[in-house]
């Protein structure tokens, strides 16, 4: 989730009712055994029954999926345009899951790559602040950067119920991640700065897409209108001097998934405030440009079933 130094507290109304995955308390493990226990020709369609019940059972979600693919399809959305939509989302939890089950996995870099993003990030032992979206397999690469590639990385988390892959996951590379929950906002502030300052070049990553836990939210150009994002990760980046990466994960071949990186954007010692900020925001807009072309050619990965970001007056 996003962070901001100014988060509310929430109502005590919020505090006693957690937020929770939709689905069962027991989904989770049922698909886990299944998997297991049942050949891909047979679980494979009682996987589409199941997104197809999920479907019929969450007018909102289904609603917020028709408003988005409408956005980026070029004609009108269907049901079976929505059931894909759903079913991408499914299939990624089940990836996610099989991952945590013990299926190798590994996270490979866009044709591209070099020493100016990701790619060289990854040689160099540096704290970086690790922008990324609700899109496509995003997730799971934050749990492989550390397995794979021995870098300990903090994660910024909205803590839910009924978080079974979250869980696992965390606990399959555990020597590598940490946490850092947003649920209360004035222990978060203090933990994101110790694990900024943290002496072992380990990253900070967070989502960028979805404006309800930040206060820093500016307007950018994507999906055919200004939509508001938030934008707190470069107020950080500014404070602690940090360097900012943006990145996605999407399908690859078996057993990959294709991580595709911004440039690195750097603080600048000295920089009048006014001009970090027009650099940082030209980043910002040049990687929602190059997502934009990513959703546009594989319009399912983007795992927003929430209002699509909202748009602003010129």
């Amino acid at each position: 989730m996003d962070v901001t130094a100014t988060t509310p507290s929430p109502t005590p109304a919020a505090a006693q009712t957690p937020r929770r995955n939709p689905g069962p308390s027991w989904g989770y493990r049922f698909l886990r055994a299944c998997d297991r226990i049942l050949p891909e020709f047979i679980f494979r369609p009682l996987r589409a029954l199941g997104t197809a019940v999920a479907l019929a059972h969450m007018p909102a979600q289904r609603r917020h999926s028709r408003a988005y693919l409408a956005t980026v399809l070029p004609l009108p959305p269907t049901l079976l345009d929505v059931f894909r939509h759903f079913f991408a989302f499914e299939e990624n939890l089940m990836l996610k899951l099989r991952v945590a089950n013990g299926r190798a996995h590994r996270g490979v870099f866009a044709p591209g790559s070099g020493p100016n993003d990701f790619a060289g990030w990854l040689g160099r032992d540096e704290v970086a602040l690790l922008g990324t979206f609700h899109v496509g397999d995003s997730d799971l690469l934050g749990f492989l950067l550390g397995g794979y590639e021995r870098r300990k990385v903090y994660l910024v988390r909205l803590r839910v119920a009924n978080s079974h892959d979250t869980e696992k996951l965390g606990a399959l590379f555990g020597e590598w991640i940490r946490f850092i929950w947003v649920n209360e906002p004035a222990e978060m502030i203090f933990a994101l700065k110790e694990a900024i300052a943290n002496p072992e070049g380990a990253a900070v990553a967070m989502q960028c897409d979805r404006a309800d836990y930040s206060s820093r939210s500016e307007a950018f150009d994507f999906l055919g209108a200004r939509r508001l994002f938030p934008f707190t990760i470069y107020h950080l980046a500014l404070i602690f001097q940090k360097p900012v990466l943006l990145s996605v994960g999407v399908p690859g071949a078996p057993g990959e998934s294709v991580l595709h990186s911004s440039p690195i954007f750097r603080p600048i010692v000295d920089e009048p405030r006014a001009a970090a900020l027009a650099r940082a925001r030209a980043h910002f807009q040049n990687f929602l440009h190059d997502l934009e072309k990513l959703l546009r050619a594989q319009p399912y990965l983007w795992f927003n079933f929430t209002p699509l970001n909202p748009p602003v007056s010129p």
